[in-house]
C-alpha cells in the first residue's frame, strides 16, 4: 500500500503529497538525499514530459504497477544505489539531452519492476501494447547479461549487446543510464570497481554513442572514464584549463572581435564562439604529440555558423573562409575542405587553421546552420574522422539511422521504434565455460566452434555440451549458448561433416585433413600395387594404367590408390585388367626373328618423310608421333615398330620406353631429325595455378600472340581456389616449347608449368 502511494504520488504529479511522503519513509527504503533527489526529479520529469505522458498513462501505471520492496535483491545496486532513484534520473537525462518519449519513458520505470519479478514483461505488453513490451525485453536481455559477470569491453561484446538488445532505444536508454551511473560513482570506495565501470564506458558505451551521434554524452563519458582511471592526469588538465580561462577567454575574444565585424560589413547572419576541448580529447592530443600541454596549439577551436537557404550554402561559406584567411595567416596543408565533397558518411563543413595573435595556430571551422545541425545532431556524426574504426555492415546500418532522423517529419524517436537492429542478425555468439567469446555465423554448429577454437580439437570433436545439455556435433548454436567441446583422439573427419558445417575455416580444414588421409591411403595403396606388380613380373606401362584407371570409372589417380589402400579394389584383378587392357591395345606380332622381319613401305599419307630420318634413311615409312609422350622437332627420338607395321616415334625419356626396349628391342629402330623443321608437332602442357579471374584468358592471349605456336585444346579442373589443367599446344620445335613455357609461367598466379 505504501509503494502504491509512492507511485501515485509521481505519476499523478501531487507533488506535495509525494514530499510529504517520501519524509515520513523509513531511512532502509530512502535516506535523507535520496528523499530531496526524487521530489526534484520528479518535478523534472513532470515539466519535461509535458502531455507525453498523459494523466490516462499515470493512471494506468498507478493501476498497473507494484513497488519494489526495500528487501528486493533489485533495489540497490552493485554500488548500494538507490534503483528508483537510478532509472528517474535516467529518465530526466534522456528527456534532457535526447528527447521525450512516451514508450521509452514508460519501459524504462517498468523497468526496476520486471526484474524484480514484479510484473512480468507479457503483463506489460498487455497493458502498454507490444511497442513498450519489445523495449522491455531488450532492456532485461542485456540486464541478463550483466547479470553474468561478463565485462563488456571486447569488439564482440559490442556485437552481442547489440543482438540481444533489438531496438535501437534499447541501445541508447542503456548510454544514459551508464552516464547517470558515471556521474554517481565519484569517490566511491571500491576504486577496483569503479575503474572497471569507468573502462567499460569508455570501451563500449562512448564509442557507441559517438556512432549514433550523442557526442556530448560521448565526451561526458570519455570525462568521467579519465577522471577514474588516470585522476591525476584529469586533475592536472583541468586545473590548468581553469587557470588559463581567463587568459584564454579574453584570446578568443580577440580573435573574433575583427573577424566578426569583417563578417557582419559583408552583409552574413552567423554565430560565431569559441570552444574549449574535452579533458580526454585534450589528454589524447598530448600523448598523440608527446608533448605537454603547454605545447597543445589547438586546446580550443573557432566555429562560424552561418545562417543561409541551402542554394547560397557554399558561396557563403567560402565567403567566410576568405574574410578569415585574409585576416590571418592560413596553413594550407591543414585546409579540410568537406563542402566540395563532403565525407561518406554525410559531414559537411570547412577546417582552416591559421596563426592568430601571439603567433598561435587556431582551428576555424565555417558551416551553416544545417551543416551544423547534422554534425552535432544527427546519427551521422563525424566519429569515422577521429579515428574509430568500424565494420562496413555497421557504417551502413548507421547512415540508414541518419537518414531516418534528418527525414522524419513527426520527430526521429518516433521512427527509431521502427527501425530494428538487425545488422548482426546473421552472427551468433557464444561463451566458453570460462567465459570467452566467439562471434560465428548464423546456423554454426558445436563443430563449427571446436574449429574456431583451434583445427586439432575440430578435427577430433565428437560433440559438446551446450549449456550442460549433451549435443551431437552437428546441433545449432544460439546466441548466449555456452558451449564445452568433447573430443575423442579416435575420431576423424568425415566427408559428411561437410553438409552442416557453415564456416570456411571448418570446411577448409575438414577437406584438407580429408585429403591427408587419402594422400596417406593412396600412397599405401600405390606401393602395395607396385609390389604385387614386382611379385608378378609386370612393369605398368604409365599411358595404359591411366586408361584402365578412366575405365574403372576414377576421376584421379588418388581415388583408385586409395581405393586400394582401402582393399576395396584388389590388387591381383587390378593386375589382370591391366595385362588384359594392354594385350587389346597391344596385339602379339607373329613368332618370327629380327632378320625376318620387313617393313611395310606405303606412299606417304600420314607423313611427308622430310622431318625425319628413319633408319638407314627409309623413304616412304608411314610412322606416327606416339600419343603417349608426344615428340616433337628437336627431342632425342627413337623408332618402334608396331604389331601393324607402323612405326611410332617415341622420345626417349619415355615412360613407356624402358618397358619397349626390354620386352621388343628387335622392334626398335633409330630415328633421328633430318634438320628441316616447318610442321606443327602437339606438345601437353600441366599447369597448376591459383584459380583467379581472368588467368585462363592470360594464358591463352600469351599463346595466341606468339608466331608457330597455337592452342589446340583446354581442360581445367578447380578445387579449394586451386586450379590444375592440361594445355594442348601445337609447336614447332623444342625451343619453341621451351619459350612459351617460359612466358607461361610469368603469368600471375601460376605456381607450375611442366611438359608431360
Amino acid at each position: 500500500m505504501v509503494q502504491r502511494q509512492f507511485f501515485c504520488s509521481i505519476m499523478l504529479g501531487k507533488v506535495e503529497l509525494l514530499h510529504n511522503f517520501v519524509n515520513c519513509m523509513d531511512e532502509s527504503f530512502f535516506n535523507n538525499t535520496e528523499r530531496k533527489l526524487i521530489v526534484s526529479l520528479t518535478r523534472d520529469l513532470l515539466s519535461l514530459c509535458g502531455d507525453v505522458i498523459s494523466r490516462a498513462d499515470r493512471k494506468m501505471l498507478v493501476s498497473s504497477l507494484n513497488a519494489l520492496d526495500s528487501e528486493s535483491p533489485h533495489f540497490r545496486d552493485g554500488f548500494g544505489r538507490n534503483n528508483l532513484v537510478h532509472y528517474l534520473s535516467s529518465v530526466r537525462l534522456l528527456c534532457q539531452e535526447i528527447g521525450v518519449d512516451r514508450n521509452m519513458i514508460v519501459a524504462m520505470i517498468l523497468t526496476p519492476l520486471c526484474r524484480a519479478g514484479k510484473l512480468p514483461v507479457q503483463d506489460a505488453t498487455a497493458i502498454w501494447g507490444e511497442d513498450v513490451g519489445v523495449i522491455l525485453a531488450g532492456l532485461l536481455k542485456v540486464e541478463e547479461l550483466y547479470d553474468r559477470g561478463v565485462v563488456g569491453v571486447s569488439e564482440n561484446f559490442r556485437n552481442l549487446l547489440m543482438t540481444f538488445a533489438k531496438d535501437i532505444r534499447v541501445i541508447i536508454i542503456k548510454i544514459v543510464e551508464c552516464t547517470v551511473l558515471m556521474r554517481d560513482i565519484n569517490h566511491h570506495p571500491d576504486e577496483d570497481r569503479v575503474r572497471q565501470t569507468a573502462f567499460e564506458a569508455k570501451s563500449l558505451y562512448a564509442p557507441i554513442a559517438h556512432r549514433l551521434g550523442l557526442y556530448k554524452i560521448k565526451g561526458e563519458l570519455e570525462d568521467l572514464s579519465l577522471k577514474y582511471t588516470n585522476r591525476d592526469i584529469y586533475t592536472r588538465i583541468a586545473r590548468k584549463l581553469n587557470e588559463t580561462k581567463a587568459s584564454r577567454d579574453a584570446y578568443i575574444e580577440a580573435f573574433i572581435a575583427p573577424v566578426k565585424a569583417e563578417l557582419e560589413k559583408q552583409g552574413l547572419k552567423f554565430d560565431i564562439k569559441g570552444r574549449t576541448k574535452s579533458i580526454s580529447s585534450i589528454w589524447n592530443k598530448i600523448q598523440k604529440q608527446h608533448n605537454d600541454l603547454e605545447h597543445i596549439y589547438d586546446l580550443f577551436a573557432i566555429r562560424i555558423i552561418i545562417d543561409v537557404p541551402k542554394e547560397r550554402e557554399r558561396s557563403e561559406c567560402w565567403l567566410a573562409y576568405s574574410v578569415v584567411t585574409d585576416m590571418y595567416q592560413p596553413n594550407p596543408a591543414r585546409l579540410k575542405d568537406w563542402l566540395s565533397i563532403p565525407k561518406s558518411n554525410g559531414y559537411e563543413s570547412l577546417h582552416i587553421t591559421v596563426r592568430g595573435p601571439e603567433a598561435k595556430w587556431v582551428e576555424v571551422q565555417i558551416r551553416t546552420r544545417r551543416m551544423d545541425e547534422i554534425a552535432e545532431r544527427g546519427v551521422a556524426a563525424h566519429w569515422k574522422y577521429k579515428g574509430i574504426k568500424s565494420e562496413n555492415d555497421l557504417d551502413t546500418w548507421m547512415n540508414r539511422v541518419r537518414e531516418i532522423i534528418e527525414t522524419a517529419d513527426s520527430g526521429p524517436l518516433d521512427l527509431m521504434k521502427d527501425f530494428k537492429m538487425d545488422v548482426y542478425d546473421n552472427e551468433v555468439f557464444v561463451f566458453t565455460p570460462k567465459g570467452d567469446l566467439y562471434k560465428l555465423p548464423l546456423g554454426a554448429s558445436v563443430l563449427d566452434f571446436a574449429f574456431n577454437i583451434h583445427s586439432r580439437i575440430g578435427c577430433t570433436c565428437t560433440g559438446g555440451k551446450v549449456n550442460g545439455r549433451t549435443r551431437r556435433i552437428n546441433h545449432k548454436l544460439r546466441s548466449g549458448d555456452t558451449v564445452e567441446i568433447m573430443t575423442s583422439a579416435n575420431q576423424q573427419p568425415k566427408l559428411d561433416w561437410l553438409n552442416f558445417v557453415v564456416t570456411s575455416k571448418a570446411r577448409s580444414k575438414i577437406r584438407q585433413s580429408i585429403n591427408e588421409q587419402n594422400s596417406r591411403v593412396a600412397d599405401l595403396g600405390k606401393e602395395l600395387l607396385q609390389r604385387r606388380c614386382k611379385n608378378r613380373k609386370v612393369e605398368l606401362e604409365e599411358a595404359t594404367l591411366m586408361k584402365l584407371i578412366k575405365k574403372l570409372g576414377y576421376k584421379t589417380v588418388t581415388d583408385f590408390y586409395s581405393e586400394i589402400g582401402k582393399e576395396v579394389l584388389d590388387p591381383g584383378e587390378v593386375i589382370n585388367s591391366y595385362m588384359a587392357l594392354e594385350d587389346k591395345n597391344e596385339p602379339q606380332a607373329e613368332a618370327r626373328s629380327a632378320e625376318e622381319f620387313t617393313l611395310q613401305t606405303t606412299p606417304e599419307e600420314e607423313s611427308t618423310g622430310d622431318v625425319l630420318v628413319i633408319g638407314d634413311n627409309i623413304k616412304g615409312v608411314n610412322y606416327r608421333m606416339s600419343k603417349c609422350c608426344n615428340p616433337i622437332y628437336g627431342d632425342d627420338v627413337f623408332g618402334f615398330i608396331s604389331a601393324e607395321g607402323v612405326i611410332k616415334i617415341h622420345r626417349k625419356d619415355c615412360p613407356n620406353a624402358a618397358n619397349i626396349r626390354g620386352r621388343y628391342p628387335y622392334r626398335v629402330i633409330s630415328t633421328r631429325w633430318s634438320g628441316r623443321a616447318g610442321q606443327q608437332f602437339v606438345a601437353m602442357l600441366h599447369v597448376v595455378g591459383h584459380d583467379d579471374i581472368g588467368i585462363i584468358t592470360n594464358i591463352s592471349s600469351i599463346i595466341n600472340k606468339e608466331n608457330n605456336v597455337s592452342l589446340r585444346s583446354i581442360a581445367i579442373d578447380s578445387n579449394d581456389g586451386i586450379f590444375s589443367g592440361h594445355l594442348s599446344i601445337g609447336v614447332s620445335d623444342i625451343a619453341s616449347l621451351t619459350n612459351i613455357i617460359k612466358k607461361i609461367k610469368t603469368v600471375k598466379g601460376i605456381k607450375d608449368v611442366q611438359r608431360v
